[in-house]
């Protein structure tokens, strides 16, 4: 997959700041994705409550991907309802990710993912069709991993550092 542009951008600055670039979210994640960010997944129950649950998160090719353990509330409620968020703050703007998530099984495209894991200092490999490592978060089940790719449909930009500004981008889909 390639980055894709919004096709349609939205200020939400109530002081009519000019809107921000995507450009400047998406490059942010990719710089920050070797340090210490913590992704909160937002997922909804076969019930309808929602939950959310720290992830270890990467942006790569126009796409988030996370990982959760099949056991775990959030792979459970992946595999019910694919609707999900992703939140994080990064240096100088806070994001929110709206989309829809689905399993990789590819064993190429995992291979090329547990890469990007292991630059980012946690030593994931391919074992089948997910993930294995020495460790995870506390909260991640025992292993093996399931990869999720969220196909970002809307993201919320607010600024904390300057340019200032609120922000909404939608995407093709």
């Amino acid at each position: 997959m390639t980055e894709r542009e919004p096709v349609e951008t939205t200020n939400l600055d109530q002081y009519q700041d000019v809107p921000l670039v995507w450009s400047r979210a998406r490059d942010q994640m990719i710089e920050e994705r070797t340090a210490a960010r913590t992704y909160f997944l937002g997922t909804i129950g076969a019930d309808g409550r929602p939950h959310s649950a720290g992830v270890g998160a990467v942006w790569v090719d126009g796409d988030l991907y996370v990982v959760a353990g099949p056991r775990t509330r959030k792979a459970r409620n992946l595999e019910a309802n694919h609707a999900c968020t992703a939140s994080v703050s990064l240096s100088g703007i806070d994001l929110v990710l709206e989309g829809e998530a689905e399993r990789v099984v590819d064993p190429d495209a995992l291979e090329q993912l547990a890469a990007v894991y292991r630059e980012g200092g946690w030593p994931a490999q391919v074992e089948g069709q997910a993930f294995t490592a020495p460790f995870t978060a506390p909260s991640g089940g025992p292993p093996p991993w399931n990869l999720y790719r969220v196909t970002v449909h809307t993201a919320f930009g607010v600024a904390s550092a300057e340019p200032s500004g609120a922000t909404r981008w939608r995407f093709a889909s």
